[in-house]
Parts: C-alpha cells; sequence; structure tokens
C-alpha cells in the first residue's frame, strides 16, 4: 500500500524536528549523562579551598526565628544579600539555644555556609568554589524533591528549573518521534523489534534486582 501525500509530510516533519530538536538538545543530554558519571565516581573534598570571612553590623529581619519554609528563605535571603552572596538557600536553620542561624547558598562553581551570630549581629561566611564538573552535578540534583517548599528561591534555578523541564519534554518528542519513524520503515522493523524486546528485559531485570 503506498503513502499518501499527507503521510508523506507527516513523515518528513516528523524527521526533520527529530534532527533539529534532537540536535538543540543533545548539550542538555551530554551534560545530564556525564554529571552521572560525576555523582557516581568522584570524590569531592569538603574541605578544600575553604576560605572564610567575617561580616559585621548585619540588619537582623523580623521574625527570622518563626519564619518557616519560602517565609523563612526570604527572610534569609537579606542575610545572605548582606554577606554580599548569591545564590540558592539549600535551608535555614534556627539554633535557638545559641541564637544562631545558619544559611547554606550555592550555586553553579560556588558554594558557601554563612553561620549568623544573632546578638552580635555577624556572620562567618566560609566558602569553597567548585569545579566544572561538580557543578554540572550540582544541576542535574536541582532543584530536586527535598525540601521542595524552599526550592527555586534563587532566579537562576528557577530558570533552570524551566530549562531542565523542557530537556524532559523534547527527549520524549525525540524518543516517540524515533519509534515513529523507525515503524514507518518497514525494512528496519525486525531488528527494531528486537533492540526494543532486548532493552524492555534489560530494564525488567534490573528493576527486579534492585527491589527483591
Amino acid at each position: 500500500m503506498t503513502k499518501t501525500s499527507a503521510e508523506k509530510a507527516l513523515y518528513r516533519w516528523t524527521r526533520d524536528l527529530h534532527l533539529c530538536l534532537g540536535l538543540f538538545v543533545s548539550p542538555f543530554v551530554i551534560a545530564f549523562a556525564a554529571s552521572v558519571f560525576f555523582l557516581n565516581h568522584a570524590k569531592v573534598d569538603p574541605l578544600a579551598a575553604i576560605s572564610t570571612v567575617t561580616v559585621r553590623d548585619l540588619t537582623i529581619p523580623a521574625g527570622l526565628d518563626a519564619a518557616r519554609g519560602r517565609e523563612a528563605a526570604n527572610r534569609a535571603r537579606e542575610l545572605v544579600n548582606q554577606a554580599g552572596l548569591t545564590g540558592e538557600i539549600g535551608f535555614v536553620r534556627y539554633v535557638r539555644s545559641e541564637q544562631r542561624v545558619v544559611i547554606p547558598v550555592s550555586r553553579p562553581g560556588f558554594e558557601a555556609t554563612v553561620d549568623v551570630d544573632l546578638a552580635r549581629r555577624t556572620a562567618v561566611v566560609s566558602e569553597r568554589p567548585t569545579g566544572l564538573l561538580e557543578s554540572v552535578a550540582y544541576l542535574h540534583k536541582m532543584p530536586g524533591p527535598h525540601n521542595a517548599d524552599l526550592r527555586g528561591n534563587w532566579v537562576g534555578i528557577r530558570l533552570w528549573r524551566w530549562l531542565a523541564d523542557w530537556t524532559v519534554y523534547l527527549v520524549l518528542f525525540i524518543s516517540a518521534s524515533g519509534l515513529y519513524l523507525w515503524f514507518a520503515i518497514k525494512a528496519e522493523r525486525r531488528i527494531g523489534l528486537a533492540l526494543l524486546a532486548a532493552g524492555a528485559v534489560c530494564f525488567a531485570a534490573c528493576v527486579y534486582v534492585l527491589a527483591v
């Protein structure tokens, strides 16, 4: 049975989008893949190249001790700004017995901890630069499901969340369009079915081994 003009047009459009969007999204996919190797095998020394500075005469935001979730992050942002830092706030830990607030701040290429003495209105800022692979691994993990009510408190992570979502959408499209293009070529259906079956069996075996 011959293809109609509509089927031919659909095939050409799908083929061209598959190629163009695949090339566009490939740097993101490569970055995610490389970061997995780093997460699996890299050893990071958390004490390497740490510098410490003290910031004085801070203005303590009202209600910081009672704030929770995103409100706590917003109030802590005032202290982070006074310390001259930008980045995603990981959490806000208030130590009532010592009148201290600990605020980790991070972004690609940099991470810091801001330890604020509320009574003295001072902060000890410990900073550590991170390398390229560690930065890519950081983006791989962010924003993530942990502390979801805090995630995206920095504009950079909000932008990255949007880019990561669209990377997933494009990969899904490329996968679906790849299946369509394969199915449209009759000569490749048999080997394609064999590869699909092999992949499904490998995936099921991995899930079974991990779940049991």
